[in-house]
């Protein structure tokens, strides 16, 4: 894989791990995780008048792929108040590149050298490594997150195909956030009332903007690289992101790193050299 490539989806790994430790640090995880959705679409909407449209043949993929952000979102702010981050970003991150993996040949045709199946494997790895750290976690949350993992699969093919029948990966990503939200808060009305829903937003939308802008830009990165390289070595990579919310746990947060963490770090990290060299 190029060196441009692998630093963009590094860049947006970053900015995955970013967002993710916003809604895990949120008081209401639902709440929050629906202001990132929407704060992704507020930050889209300026650029959508200086872009293409997106190709017709790719509308299909973009309002499949609103529905399970809509599941995604739901199931991320459910198992991250049921087991802790160190456990349930782990399985979530960390089996989806695997089961794209193991299916991306029948679904896309597409076949990974000897080189960067290694390479995603071994990041793969040591994602999961990393649940071992947690690994007396809830069986619900156990549930959740391999029921996310699942939808993140799902989702990855859904929009790496959109990507590429859109004609601009970009305008895709663009267009594909605006839908989410409008289903997330639709639905968090609905249980939790206008009210409530109104103080919440008054008080963190900014926890909404940022990650929502950190959140559209890692995934349109992703999907970009998804149309220069092949869906599986793209989404293992982009899954390294876990290995930035350790930094951020450890140097920002101050919280106790386990030897599993290190060992994990340098196992992804010879995950991301594989992948270069191979």
């Amino acid at each position: 894989m190029p060196l441009d490539i692998i630093l963009l989806v590094l860049f947006g790994a970053l900015l995955h791990a970013t967002w993710n430790a916003l809604i895990k640090a949120g008081t209401d995880k639902s709440l929050d995780a629906s202001l990132v959705s929407a704060g992704g679409a507020a930050c889209a909407l300026p650029f959508l008048a200086l872009l293409p449209m997106p190709a017709s043949a790719s509308w299909p993929f973009i309002g499949a792929s609103a529905i399970l952000q809509f599941i995604y979102f739901q199931l991320v702010a459910g198992a991250y108040r049921a087991g802790d981050i160190g456990l349930v970003y782990p399985l979530m991150r960390g089996c989806a590149p695997l089961l794209i993996v193991a299916t991306s040949g029948v679904i896309l045709g597409e076949t990974l050298s000897g080189g960067a199946l290694i390479g995603t494997m071994t990041i793969c790895a040591g994602i999961l490594t990393l649940a071992f750290e947690a690994r007396k976690g809830s069986g619900h949350a156990i549930r959740l997150a391999l029921a996310n993992a699942f939808v993140i699969a799902t989702y990855t093919y859904v929009d790496g195909i959109g990507a590429r029948l859109s004609g601009n990966a970009i305008s895709y990503t663009l267009w594909m956030s605006l839908l989410p939200p409008v289903l997330l808060f639709s639905w968090a009305i609905w249980r939790r009332g206008l009210f409530a829903v109104a103080v919440h937003v008054r008080y963190n939308w900014w926890r909404g903007l940022i990650g929502g802008g950190g959140s559209i830009a890692s995934y349109g990165l992703a999907l970009w690289a998804m149309t220069k390289a092949p869906v599986a070595t793209v989404a293992a990579l982009r899954e390294t992101s876990i290995l930035f919310a350790l930094i951020i746990s450890v140097v920002i947060l101050k919280e106790k790193a386990s030897p599993w963490r290190y060992l994990a770090g340098v196992i992804i990290a010879m995950g991301g050299l594989i992948l270069k060299l191979g």
